[in-house]
C-alpha cells in the first residue's frame, strides 16, 4: 500500500476521526472504502452511458415538454 498526503477540510477530518473511532476502522480504511465506492459508481455510470449512447437525445426544454405532456409535472 502506498502512502500519500491529503489536504482535507477541517470538518471532513473531524468527521473521519469520529467515524473511525465509532466504527473501529482507520481513517485510511474509511478513505479507501469511500474512494472504491466512488470509482465503482463511475464505472457503473460509464457502463450505463455506453448502453444508452445510441438513444435519441432531448434538449432540456423538449424533455420538460414531454414530462408535462405525460403529466409527470
Amino acid at each position: 500500500m502506498s502512502k500519500i498526503t491529503l489536504n482535507l477540510e477541517d470538518r471532513i477530518l473531524e468527521s473521519l476521526k469520529l467515524k473511525a473511532t465509532g466504527t473501529k476502522q482507520s481513517i485510511s480504511e474509511l478513505v479507501n472504502d469511500a474512494l472504491k465506492a466512488s470509482l465503482q459508481e463511475d464505472l457503473e455510470d460509464l457502463k450505463s452511458w455506453e448502453e444508452r449512447k445510441g438513444e435519441d437525445a432531448y434538449s432540456y426544454k423538449n424533455f420538460l415538454g414531454l414530462l408535462k405532456k405525460e403529466q409527470v409535472i
